[in-house]
């Protein structure tokens, strides 16, 4: 992968086409990786995004007891682990033992930022205790963005023909993921 910084004031770019999002928490030695398929930016300065995570899930308590997590944007060759991750309990298990997850500690946070993803983000939790208690929505602050330049430079994605091993995956429900296969530009 071809790491670069993206600004932050470009980090709402990364998810706001709508991609399956890996979303990985740490406290206290304690880890956990699961996938979303709901997230969203909702602010531009300072960036901030919102994702669905369910209040039951391991991933959710991790959150809420750390105030961080990061988001992994998964590639086609990592779409089994997107499936597998999101349809098992963390609770019991190191997700991260159990499927061999490479990973790399994000540059701001040291939150386990998966291997092979197009984008990666950390975020310091921003709590909205009466959208928390009501729904499963969190939101976060970016605090440090990057993405593999061959798929996201100068603000934007170019996903084309001779890089679509790098397209983000989008869930259609049941373990099925589309990618990105074509680009409409308006003049």
């Amino acid at each position: 992968m071809q790491l670069s910084p993206v600004e932050l004031r470009h980090a709402s770019r990364l998810v706001n086409h709508g991609p399956t999002v890996l979303v990985s928490t740490e406290h206290q030695g304690r880890r956990n990786l699961m996938a979303a398929a709901w997230s969203m930016p909702v602010e531009f300065t300072p960036p901030r995004i919102a994702v669905v995570v369910d209040k039951k899930t391991y991933t959710h308590e991790l959150l809420r007891a750390s105030g961080r997590f990061a988001i992994g944007l998964p590639v086609p060759a990592l779409a089994e682990l997107t499936h597998a991750v999101g349809s098992e309990s963390g609770r019991d298990v190191d997700k991260f033992a159990r499927h061999a997850i490479a990973w790399t500690p994000g540059p701001v946070l040291g939150l386990p930022l998966v291997a092979g993803c197009s984008a990666w983000l950390e975020l310091r939790h921003i709590a909205e205790p009466h959208t928390e208690q009501a729904y499963d929505t969190v939101f976060g602050e970016v605090v440090s963005a990057q993405a593999d330049a061959r798929v996201f430079a100068a603000g934007r994605w170019s996903f084309r023909d001779d890089n679509t091993e790098l397209h983000t995956l989008h869930h259609l429900g049941g373990g099925v993921f589309a990618v990105p296969s074509r680009i409409v530009r308006a003049v």
